[in-house]
């Protein structure tokens, strides 16, 4: 099988990438092979009452299929260049805003008209923030819903499926640079392309790793964020979440000097688990629906932890950690802050007796005997810092959930146009280690679709 282009992944690099590519050129051949299911297949199996936790599922269906790792997310784009990724470093700061304006032009023509765009612009919280030794980045956040985020998806997929070749539940083993192209090898099967775009997510990245050797593509270590997830009730929050939705807020320890962030706020939201490589840490969704919302608000505490040599393997740390907890609960733990406090392990008869009913079935446990004292210490002074902007944050019966890893793939070397030292060969979306996010990673497959497209013209 001969295609002009070959994407591995979709999630929404892959799914944006195909879709300005067949939008403006419909006699493009271009295929998509995908490790997971098509999306109205991608059940997880915990149901909260014969399966609890996570079974070790051989794919992921949190994590694989159409969508990607967000397809079940709150479906938060951040339009910002202040995080979510070092895009704008590569495509300059106006063109990596102005595609992730496109994207949400998108969201909105395929189901996502109505939803909210919040922004920080001009907000006093900023003022009161800074007063209090924090920093609120700016962004501007579209926020669709798990559920408006689900439908989106499935007008896409709609669109896409006349127009694209989709290979489901198909790992690509191997990538082979050929003269002039280059042949993906599966389990059975061996197709060429003349292009090639690589989008396999943040759950591809022990194969993103195993490609770049095989290719000599060069990288560089990167980041990971290690700590909680907070959930409280969502008055103490609602100042912050009614005017911001999602705000991202940057504090620098006292004691070591290390940046702890908010991280994924979810508001009447609810705490999720997430599998990654057979770890399983926690997340968090909300709905735009207000018959799904809670009354409580979720958020990530985490802390970013850099490696420089000999040790590069800044993956492995979060999966230890993440493993220990693991171990210990035999999945997510849950805590009390009272009991972390207190240096004692939180019990099922605290947790009912906990004025915040938690919305995920973990087990209690300790969290001071799993996470690092360097990491643990930045939560709690985190804690407190918000306390001062958001009081009732550090109250006793605040729940902390743990671990929460953000786990960041190695850099791969590309160029401006995000192809690797192989001419046709691009790396886009959170395997490329230069997005993190939804919006960025969505930016990434416009750019690289847009470039592709230049080049069949020249």
């Amino acid at each position: 099988m001969k295609y002009d282009v070959i994407i591995i992944g979709a999630g929404p690099g892959g799914i944006f990438s195909a879709y300005e590519l067949v939008k403006n050129a419909p006699r493009l051949k271009v295929a998509v092979f995908e490790a997971g299911t098509v999306l109205n297949k991608r059940r997880c199996p915990i149901d909260g009452d014969k399966v609890k936790t996570c079974i070790n599922c051989p794919n992921c269906s949190i994590m694989s299929g159409f969508g990607g790792a967000g397809a079940f997310s709150d479906g938060k784009y951040n339009i910002t260049n202040d995080f979510g990724g070092t895009l704008h470093e590569y495509i300059g700061k106006e063109k990596a805003i102005e595609l992730m304006k496109y994207v949400d032009g998108i969201n909105l023509a395929y189901g996502g008209e109505g939803t909210k765009l919040y922004s920080t612009a001009n907000t006093e919280l900023k003022k009161i923030c800074a007063q209090n030794e924090l920093k609120l980045l700016d962004a501007s956040v579209r926020h669709l819903g798990t559920d408006v985020n689900y439908t989106v998806l499935e007008n896409l997929y709609k669109f896409l499926d006349e127009r694209v070749d989709f290979y489901f539940q198909t790992p690509v083993e191997h990538i082979e640079a050929t003269n002039g192209g280059f042949r993906v090898t599966t389990a059975d099967r061996e197709f060429d392309c003349d292009r090639c775009v690589v989008s396999v997510g943040r759950s591809g990245s022990k194969w993103m790793e195993q490609v770049c050797r095989e290719l000599e593509i060069p990288t560089m270590s990167n980041r990971v964020d290690i700590g909680v997830r907070v959930e409280l009730p969502a008055t103490l929050f609602s100042h912050l979440t009614d005017e911001l939705y999602e705000s991202k807020i940057v504090y620098r320890t006292e004691k070591y000097e290390d940046k702890v962030r908010t991280f994924c706020m979810n508001p009447h939201g609810i705490v999720v688990t997430e599998n990654t490589n057979g770890i399983v840490t926690v997340n968090g969704h909300s709905f735009n629906d207000p018959a799904k919302q809670t009354d409580n608000t979720n958020f990530a505490l985490l802390v970013s932890k850099h490696f420089t040599d000999p040790f590069r393997d800044s993956n492995g740390y979060g999966e230890s950690i993440a493993r220990l907890s693991n171990m210990l609960g035999g999945g997510v733990i849950v805590q009390r802050f009272g009991d972390l406090m207190r240096g004692r392990r939180s019990k099922q008869k605290r947790i009912d007796e906990c004025f915040v009913t938690p919305t995920l079935k973990a087990e209690p446990g300790d969290l001071g005997l799993v996470l690092p004292k360097r990491i643990l210490d930045g939560v709690i002074e985190m804690l407190y810092a918000l306390d001062k902007i958001a009081p009732g944050t550090a109250n006793d019966d605040t729940l902390l959930y743990g671990v929460e890893v953000k786990f960041y793939n190695m850099e791969v070397e590309v160029n401006a146009n995000l192809e690797t030292k192989h001419d046709g060969l691009y790396i886009i979306g959170d395997c490329s280690g230069v997005t993190h996010s939804l919006s960025h990673a969505s930016a990434s497959g416009v750019f690289v679709a847009r470039e592709i497209l230049n080049k069949m013209k020249a």
